[in-house]
């Protein structure tokens, strides 16, 4: 990765992970807004709709709707389409839950002006374990 940007965030499930930013400037519900199968955003009210989170660093800003939402991560990942990380400014329990289980590293406390600033398919490194985002 080239130089670029450093920022701090909040660890909530540890790890390292890294690839191409996929953005939802919408809050996302993993029940019903992302399919579980292939991983790919459902929701027809999030303008990331389409994508795939798979492999993915996914930036949003907090996650929505129903406690069946953690096992749908669980899903995703068993499935082998989860995202490699999550990037929230300010996580809630449905989807820190769902990373924990999931094994997938999850920061939040992150600059609501990130999810202007990202853009999809950039290259980021996260480092949970150290609470750190890094970004071309």
């Amino acid at each position: 990765m080239t130089a670029g940007q450093k920022l701090n965030g909040r660890t909530i499930s540890p790890g390292k992970a890294s690839g191409e930013v996929l953005i939802s400037p919408e809050p996302i519900s993993f029940l019903g807004g992302v399919d579980p199968k292939t991983g790919i955003i459902i929701d027809k009210a999030n303008s990331a709709c389409g994508q795939s989170v798979a492999g993915k660093i996914l930036v949003f800003p907090r996650g929505k709707g129903s406690t069946v939402g953690t096992y749908v991560i669980f899903q995703l990942k068993k499935n082998g389409v989860a995202p490699a990380g999550i990037v929230n400014v300010e996580s809630e329990a449905i989807v820190a839950v769902g990373a924990i289980i999931a094994g997938i590293p999850m920061m939040d406390r992150i600059p609501a002006d990130l999810l202007k600033t990202l853009k999809n398919r950039m290259f980021a490194t996260m480092n949970a374990d150290e609470g750190t985002l890094e970004y071309e």
